[in-house]
């Protein structure tokens, strides 16, 4: 009878043991790596296109296609797009522009007066949200690349034979289907209220498509040189920017808007997406 006993209850703490065990979870790295504090929170505005249209990049929009941002119109969808973008409440907000751009004696001008109004994101959004939410100071963010610092190095004429032979033809082109599409977005612009262009451009599938346009056309040059041009001239950049953005973070209760090209975005998106030191509110999951 006490063998009956004995086997019975170590039968019964083996099945407690093996319950207890298979009721455990394998812990996520965020379980390590992401505390209870808060955490400074981003959010990101892709811009569809440039108000200004500046004409900087590979794809270039005809004039007659342009949105133009100060028609009665478009300031009035813009004001709807403005109060989408406020819910944020930023504290900080960092803009596609060097520190040679002097963005802060622009910003005095625009608060005096002294400026005409301008078709460009960051009078026509940062601006405005400096001076709703009492802002004293826009950050610019934007980098260049290491490419271009080694032009500029006391040894470029070591580096500059080799650099040439990377960059030659490289100009960021995708393929004709992503050319394709980028002239629909161009008719979107012009059809469409502002805020619900910002929103499908800023959606998930658009971001990662505009992630991919890189890894395709002058991406494939060469064996390798396609990926070369693009990891040291385009994702060194985009790296830098995010580097920018750490640097001016200093605070758990920085919120920090950051304004910039759809093309940067898409690639900062994945970026803040694996950082586990920053909350980052998508687009279209704003409050």
């Amino acid at each position: 009878m006490k063998i009956f006993h004995t086997k019975f209850l170590i039968l019964f703490v083996l099945a407690f043991t093996c319950l207890h065990v298979g009721a455990q979870q394998i812990k996520s790295p965020d379980d390590f790596l992401i505390g209870h504090d808060s955490l400074p929170k981003v959010f990101m505005v892709g811009m569809p296109f440039h108000f200004s249209y500046p004409n900087h990049d590979t794809y270039k929009i005809d004039k007659s296609k342009q949105v133009d941002i100060l028609s009665p119109q478009k300031q009035k969808e813009l004001k709807e797009l403005l109060n989408y973008i406020a819910k944020f409440r930023p504290t900080k907000i960092a803009i596609e522009g060097s520190s040679k751009w002097n963005a802060m004696a622009k910003y005095r001008e625009y608060k005096a007066g002294k400026s005409k109004p301008q078709p460009d994101e960051t009078y026509q959004i940062a601006f405005w949200l400096m001076d709703k939410f009492k802002l004293d100071t826009v950050y610019t963010a934007d980098a260049g690349n290491i490419v271009v610092d080694l032009y500029k190095s006391t040894d470029s004429t070591k580096y500059k034979p080799y650099l040439d032979s990377l960059t030659k033809d490289y100009d960021y082109a995708a393929n004709d289907r992503y050319r394709a599409y980028y002239d629909y977005q161009t008719t979107v612009a012009l059809k469409f209220p502002l805020l619900q262009v910002f929103k499908n451009m800023n959606s998930p599938k658009v971001l990662q498509r505009y992630y991919d346009a890189y890894l395709l056309g002058d991406f494939k040059l060469g064996d390798f040189r396609g990926a070369d041009a693009m990891a040291t001239k385009w994702y060194d950049r985009n790296l830098r920017i995010l580097r920018n953005i750490q640097k001016l973070t200093t605070s758990p209760k920085d919120r920090i808007l950051i304004i910039f090209g759809m093309a940067h975005v898409a690639i900062l998106d994945n970026l803040f997406t694996s950082l586990p030191e920053y909350e980052y509110i998508k687009f279209n999951d704003l409050k």
